[in-house]
């Protein structure tokens, strides 16, 4: 069974974990927001990516949710020292993945080339592509002006209200190398837990990517990010209340309409009747949550397309 998941962050990770225990090696392709890619201190830093990266390859620090098991933070206690910008915590080892991507990068290698580099050198048995090659940035509108995402989400740690959000450079990006190709192919398509306005609407203004969505035969079921009317994890009920919506599993519903066939809902959540749920528990602690979550979501997909 083919399986393409749309994702960002932590949430999606983990997910994307699940699915890889669940289903045959080479079965899954995770398409990954880049909208939160930046350049800091010269560097090329794509955070969604290495997140996925490091969940896979079992480099994550799974307390925290990013960033490697691990980590030793020397060059940023010299960056500090120096009265450099320590806002943005770049790890010792988190660094390789940084340095080699800006220097491939700037010697004209496509970014979904340089992951699947990385992804064949860890061992990771899912393809791993970047919604584009294309530059995205994802900027924040807030009452205190325009914000670069990850100014918002790390150095502000997400405070500034939220009035609308933006993807510049999303209109003319082109959806990066197999992007196209897996989601055709795709027994069932699969949206991540991720913030849904952060994470997954970034992927869908890339107007190719969104057609091949609408185009695709395999039935699309996400998975509502929202438990018991709250987010697990990050701003995403915060930022629903700001944009004047009700932190639930209808606004979820509401928010992909025309996109889902299904939804994964945690069991005794509000159960939106406007498209096909399945209920389980979905806070995802250990591995078994991750699979049994991963399996809730294939076992929906089978169970539209049967029909």
């Amino acid at each position: 069974m083919s399986v393409v998941v749309l994702t960002g962050g932590v949430g999606g990770a983990k997910l994307v974990l699940g699915l890889i225990h669940a289903l045959p090696p080479g079965e899954v392709t995770a398409i990954v927001n880049t909208g939160d890619d930046f350049t800091h201190l010269g560097l090329a830093i794509s955070p969604d990516i290495d997140t996925l990266l490091y969940t896979l390859a079992g480099k994550a620090n799974a307390a925290q949710g990013w960033g490697r098991e691990g980590e030793t933070w020397s060059f940023l206690a010299a960056l500090r020292s120096l009265g450099g910008e320590d806002w943005f915590a770049l790890g010792d080892g988190d660094l390789a993945l940084h340095v080699l991507r800006t220097a491939r990068c700037a010697a004209g290698e496509p970014l979904s080339a340089i992951i699947a580099d990385f992804a064949r050198a860890w061992g990771i048995g899912a393809a791993i592509l970047p919604m584009s090659d294309d530059p995205v940035a994802t900027v924040v509108e807030t009452g205190e002006g325009p914000l670069a995402f990850q100014r918002y989400f790390v150095e502000r740690r997400s405070e500034p209200a939220v009035q609308s959000v933006r993807f510049e450079g999303a209109g003319t990006a082109r959806p990066a190398s197999g992007v196209i190709e897996a989601i055709h192919a795709a027994d069932a398509i699969l949206i991540a837990p991720s913030n849904p306005f952060l994470s997954i609407d970034p992927l869908l203004a890339v107007p190719a990517l969104r057609a091949a969505l609408g185009e695709a035969h395999a039935p699309v079921v996400a998975v509502s990010p929202i438990i018991g009317g709250a987010a697990v994890k990050g701003p995403t009920a915060k930022l629903m209340r700001e944009l004047g919506q009700e932190v639930s599993n209808a606004s979820i519903a509401a928010h992909y309409h025309g996109l889902i066939d299904g939804l994964v809902i945690h069991s005794g959540d509000d159960a939106p009747e406007s498209v096909e749920l399945a209920h389980t528990d979905t806070m995802m602690r250990d591995e078994q949550d991750k699979v049994r979550v991963a399996e809730m979501a294939l076992m929906l997909a089978r169970s539209i397309a049967s029909r």
